[in-house]
């Protein structure tokens, strides 16, 4: 049986960082569902006992009927002595059979209800409780910091100083013991609930086999074999679960024997770090509630690269708060709060306010902060760049002036680096040398995340009353293209990733880089979010269609989609290059231009890419009506002939364009 990996690290309980929390609810998630499933699992169980016992009853009635039969005295019932003597055996042979189903109904209760109740109520209740309890310990050790936080600066008073130190030391062990308890029920119940779930089946089947092994012994002892394997596994399990337990049970008394200056949250004999470029803890911060009122919340603030990040608790990531590159920081003194600083945007017109919990904290943000803002992380050697420049203990200097505009065409060095997918070799054979990212795509080509639909033209649409248009210049009024468009219509369910600018339209390695490139930008720029369309693939165009609206966001002809194609490691990605003309030059014919457009699929990739194929094929034999005969021809039809077979998408496509079972009709 194999070990569980995943459990909750009890080393980390005390610093009660966010990504713990998120790991919590996994756990806590888990535990939920358990909860309902066990519950559902005990309900069958419970079903299939009363069955048993109703079984066991069915049987006792039916013997008694069955000897009931001689005492009816039957005015014709001369003769019917061999009946009733048959029906005698028959009576003694369901008398035993009722005895073997009241013994299996016991043995039901004892080895397969009773352990699942007793997991239900001793574990499981044992889990909501220690939930309450963590609950309410956290709820405790907020409150104490809160006061701790109000503090004043000046003029303080020792005791009560020392009295709130106290008290958030009290709190936040109490919270440390409350989360190790937790972290250690939560741990354990991934064992328990292994055993929970194949005890209550091992005596289901044993009670079973029992009751019919008396006619099939040689199933029998095959089925003991099988119930000797499961028993050894729940051993091992058992075994698994002590050893884990007593791990447990020893690293939390080492947690615990640490000293109470571990809790306390500002000691006088901590030494800051000033060649820190990474930084990360809980501070509180400043927020406007009114003209003259404000709130101070607590939240866990990181750096990343340049930028100074924020994630709440319970949220899965952090998001970007503020650019610290070119930025200042500097102590502040604010509502008589202890250990505040304020870091401002190089254009002067974002800033925000931050406290500390501690005069170490407080002194490694700020040194932190003006060492990312001199872009101190660029280099190669930062800790020696950051000795040499931190010069006192406290230092708040911007290094370039506060208000100075950041060059623009200059992106962030370790910003550019690629990320997030590997490129593939193409299927298409290529001479020479194969062209590098440069000779397929600018570099500082701008991406674009998402397609907008302009709200007049939105609102244009409404008011139509007729067919919805596209503002990229489709109409309704071509009633030529709505009868090629009949014979072929697919839609499948996409997300749009991206769009670019590319060099060339002839080689899918060109597509593969887009696809690189998009998917880069979006994990460096933490930019996840992604909105579900329909791509209607027609015999005569490609249209990006919005669910919720039906309107057309963005369309191609069939004609000028000139590659496409799907990643060859991650099947759901895909894309195609569009070409078109630019007559900005003053060119009679245009310079063509190229896009590549990347799309997430909810089916394969290579499906969207054989409909688009098939399209095209259609497009150019359009021209030659023998061409097109001979084409659909070939083409597989359903048994009407009305209906153009092609590979059903496994996505949910609501709202799509009306065919039944994704067929395209002909």
């Amino acid at each position: 049986m194999p070990a569980v990996h995943h459990k909750l690290l009890l080393e980390e309980a005390l610093q009660d960082s966010p990504q713990t929390r998120s790991l919590l609810s996994v756990f806590e998630e888990d535990a939920g569902m358990l909860t309902d499933y066990t519950n559902q699992l005990l309900q069958s169980m419970q079903r299939v006992f009363g069955a048993q016992s109703e079984m066991g009853l069915a049987t006792e009635q039916l013997s008694r009927q069955l000897l009931d039969y001689e005492k009816k005295n039957f005015a014709l019932g001369r003769g019917d002595e061999e009946v009733i003597t048959t029906l005698q055996s028959f009576a003694k042979t369901v008398g035993e059979l009722n005895s073997l189903h009241s013994e299996l109904a016991n043995q039901m209760a004892d080895s397969m209800v009773f352990p699942l109740i007793q997991f239900r109520e001793k574990d499981l209740t044992e889990i909501s409780t220690l939930k309450e309890i963590f609950g309410i310990a956290t709820d405790e050790h907020e409150a104490a910091m809160v006061k701790y936080s109000r503090l004043p600066k000046k003029k303080e008073n020792e005791k009560v100083k020392a009295d709130m130190v106290k008290e958030v030391a009290y709190t936040r062990r109490k919270q440390h013991q409350a989360s190790l308890q937790y972290y250690c029920a939560l741990n354990a119940l991934q064992y328990r609930k292994r055993v929970a779930m194949l005890e209550p089946m091992l005596g289901y089947t044993q009670a079973q086999i029992s009751f019919f092994k008396k006619g099939i012994e040689l199933v029998s002892k095959k089925m003991d074999n099988f119930l000797s394997s499961v028993s050894k596994m729940t051993q091992s399990i058992q075994t698994q679960l002590d050893a884990e337990a007593e791990a447990m049970r020893v690293s939390q008394r080492e947690l615990l024997s640490v000293e109470d200056t571990v809790y306390m949250p500002d000691k006088d004999t901590e030494s800051f770090n000033r060649t820190l470029i990474q930084k990360a803890g809980y501070l509180n911060i400043r927020n406007k509630t009114g003209l003259v009122t404000t709130a101070w919340d607590r939240l866990y603030f990181f750096t990343q690269g340049g930028n100074l990040m924020c994630q709440p608790r319970g949220a899965v990531a952090g998001g970007m708060v503020l650019d610290l590159d070119n930025s200042s920081v500097m102590a502040v003194e604010c509502e008589d709060r202890r250990y505040c600083f304020q870091i401002t945007s190089p254009t002067g017109k974002t800033s925000m306010i931050l406290q500390a919990e501690s005069k170490k904290e407080y002194e490694e943000w700020i040194c932190t902060v003006n060492n990312i803002s001199r872009q101190i992380y660029l280099t190669d050697n930062p800790e020696a760049v950051a000795i040499r420049l931190n010069q006192s203990a406290i230092q708040a200097v911007t290094p370039i002036t506060s208000f100075e505009k950041r060059q623009e065409g200059s992106p962030n060095p370790d910003r550019a680096k690629p990320g997030g997918v590997y490129e593939t070799s193409s299927g298409t054979k290529t001479t020479g040398a194969a062209p590098g990212p440069e000779d397929l795509i600018a570099p500082g080509t701008p991406i674009q995340f998402d397609i907008m639909l302009p709200a007049s033209e939105f609102q244009d649409q409404n008011r139509g009353g007729g067919r919805r248009t596209n503002p990229f210049g489709e109409t309704g009024d071509d009633c030529s293209t709505e009868n090629d468009d009949s014979l072929l219509q697919q839609v499948f369910a996409v997300r749009f990733l991206g769009s670019m600018a590319v060099r060339c339209g002839d080689n899918r390695e060109v597509i593969y880089e887009a696809m690189r490139q998009v998917l880069a930008a979006r994990a460096i720029h933490n930019i996840f979010r992604t909105t579900e369309s329909h791509l209607m693939v027609t015999s005569s165009s490609l249209r990006l269609i919005d669910p919720q609206t039906q309107v057309t966001r963005i369309s191609f002809q069939a004609e000028e989609v000139c590659q496409f194609a799907a990643h060859q490691e991650n099947g759901r990605l895909m894309g195609f290059v569009v070409e078109s003309r630019d007559w900005s030059d003053g060119d009679d014919e245009g310079q063509p231009s190229f896009s590549a457009f990347v799309f997430e699929s909810n089916t394969e990739g290579e499906k969207i890419c054989y409909t688009i194929s098939l399209a095209k094929d259609i497009t150019e034999a359009k021209k030659d009506p023998e061409a097109l005969a001979q084409l659909m021809k070939n083409m597989p039809f359903t048994n009407d002939g009305k209906f153009l077979l092609l590979e059903p998408e496994t996505g949910d496509i609501s709202n799509g364009a009306g065919q039944e079972d994704l067929e395209s009709e002909a």
